[in-house]
């Protein structure tokens, strides 16, 4: 549309947008890859026929995979392709350059591949995404790896990792992208929720794009039959069932990329919300007995302010304007605008991209992994996105668009963000063809760091250097009656300054990634938290009171009350 195209033109010609105010600290993103020993180049193995997985991964996650406390990272890679595919040929992964790759801290700073040792390098399957989760409630993350073709459940037997694939029934098949664990049904038990985009095959591969030589273009999704996600139910024997159709999820064909759960209505049960690539996105509320109802629509979600249904990317449900209510944020392609959805409390939400600042920010700017997190501890959460246009070819059908674009990083308060650009590091302003991104504090400093996942490059990992220098706290919880990972529980936290914050414990959101699960919440000027409730998904309401800042705890359900002023435990 005419006014979209101006809009968009307009939108290209802000330099910076509107500057942030300065963090009440120097707090910097600083990339440290070059000197973390991660040597890893994620491999999309492209082709002349533009097969739209090549353009579409990697995942990435951050876990404490052998239980020493400090977070390690899992990319997943892509596999080789041949130019073209021959008929019945299936992607190949060979090693090493197309292994999944584990990295282990080694709490200086610098990670050691341990990818063989460990076991997961993977060996069938074009990799997309990484779900972690303690399934088993034995007290070590698992890794669930999607892709295109069969995906893989690795469970963790202390440092290494055994495929379970095959006897707990989780493969799913076809294009899996995103996926995330999640209790839906409150059994102590994780479950596995799977989007799956598109009905691709390489026998039926369209050609897009100007037909001159270099201008053929990865396709559009609506060149390709939507698909339903795949709901997985914990049978607490090893074992898990189908669970999609007993949901009530069967009918509901999409293009599922990002995932992210929380109780976004307040009744006590977790909730899901899908990003479609040009179809609604889903809202699937949580009604209780293990059946869903998908209320996009009725709650305002399923589309933006002009009604138009977005290409979404990465998602997140978290509360950025700290009315204790889970909002939705949702990244998505050039010329649409990011959309950010408001909780107003009442089972609906209104579209507050442009009430937020974000439209102008966001116009000229295609989005994936992405999270709302304080990355400067003041109490108020802020926005990253991993950027890239998913046209490798864009600059030459467009003046103002790129394919690889610098990550955004936008500083919240009082419900509206601001650029900080390169104000933050020089990364910043460095261009990447971003896709996945997990969040985790590396290195137990008190402040949250990121790594980004790279479509056809390397990663890159950005180090907070100041956020600690805000009051802080970061809570490990345990659940006994929940599962152990106390996914879904949701901590409430009042600083002396009176700041209220709410978070949902989760390993979900973002894009095709997995997140640490520990809660790491911004005192700022605040030297402790005045009151901490905690919300078990089991239902136990426990307190901590007056608990000092700048520490790690880990609380363990039923127990909490033990912990009040107590000194930090790792």
């Amino acid at each position: 549309m005419p006014h979209r195209a101006v809009a968009v033109a307009l939108a290209a010609m802000i330099v910076a947008g509107q500057p942030a105010a300065p963090p009440p600290f120097d707090v910097r993103l600083v990339d440290v890859t070059s000197e973390s020993g991660i040597d890893f180049t994620h491999h999309n193995s492209p082709t002349t026929r533009k097969y739209l997985i090549e353009t579409m991964g990697g995942g990435v996650a951050v876990l404490d995979y052998d239980g020493d406390g400090w977070l390690d990272v899992f990319f997943t890679n892509g596999a080789e392709l041949q130019d073209p595919m021959p008929p019945g040929a299936e992607p190949r992964k060979t090693w090493p350059r197309y292994a999944n790759r584990l990295y282990r801290n080694n709490h200086d700073g610098t990670f050691a591949d341990v990818t063989e040792k460990a076991g997961v390098a993977g060996d069938h399957g074009y990799g997309m995404g990484v779900a972690v989760g303690d399934y088993d409630n034995d007290g070590r993350p698992d890794l669930y790896v999607t892709s295109y073709g069969t995906n893989v459940l690795y469970h963790n037997e202390g440092g290494r990792f055994r495929d379970v694939t095959a006897a707990a029934g989780v493969a799913a098949g076809g294009w899996s992208a995103s996926a995330g664990f999640v209790d839906y049904d409150g059994d102590g038990r994780l479950d596995l929720f799977v989007t799956r985009y598109v009905d691709f095959r390489f026998e039926a591969n369209p050609y897009c794009g100007d037909r001159r030589p270099g201008y053929r273009e990865y396709c559009h999704p609506r060149s390709f039959k939507g698909v339903t996600d795949v709901l997985y139910h914990n049978e607490g024997d090893g074992t898990v069932k189908d669970a999609t159709a007993a949901a009530g999820l069967a009918g509901l064909v999409g293009k599922g990329l990002g995932v992210a759960f929380a109780d976004y209505d307040g009744d006590g049960r977790p909730d899901v919300f899908v990003a479609n690539d040009g179809v609604p996105g889903f809202l699937l509320k949580n009604l209780g007995r293990g059946r869903f109802e998908n209320v996009a629509l009725a709650a305002g979600v399923g589309y933006n302010e002009e009604g138009t249904a977005v290409a979404g990317m990465g998602a997140d449900l978290a509360d950025y304007d700290n009315d204790g209510r889970p909002d939705l944020f949702v990244s998505t392609l050039s010329g649409e605008t990011y959309s950010l959805y408001r909780n107003r409390g009442d089972g609906t939400f209104e579209y507050a991209t442009g009430t937020s600042g974000l439209a102008a920010l966001t116009l000229a700017h295609s989005g994936w992994g992405t999270r709302l997190f304080d990355y400067d501890n003041d109490g108020w959460k802020d926005l990253f996105v991993a950027q890239g246009h998913v046209l490798d070819t864009i600059e030459l059908t467009s003046d103002h668009l790129k394919y690889a674009e610098p990550p955004l990083l936008l500083r919240g308060g009082g419900g509206r963000f601001a650029v900080v650009g390169t104000e933050a590091g020089p990364a910043f302003g460095q261009p990447w063809a971003g896709r996945g991104a997990a969040f985790g504090d590396l290195d137990n400093d008190g402040d949250v760091d990121v790594v980004v996942s790279n479509c056809g490059q390397r990663p890159y990992i950005l180090r907070n250097d100041g956020g600690n220098r805000a009051h802080w706290l970061g809570l490990s919880l345990v659940g006994t009656k929940s599962n152990r990972d106390a996914l879904g529980a949701v901590v409430t936290t009042t600083s002396a300054t009176g700041l209220v914050q709410v978070h949902t414990v989760t390993t979900a959101s973002s894009y095709q990634s997995a997140s640490d699960k520990r809660v790491l919440v911004g005192l700022g000027e605040a030297a402790a938290a005045k009151l901490v409730e905690i919300r078990w998904p089991s239902g136990l309401v426990e307190r901590l009171a007056d608990v000092p800042a700048d520490r790690w705890l880990r609380v363990e359900e039923g127990r909490a009350s033990r912990l009040s002023g107590a000194p930090p435990l790792r």
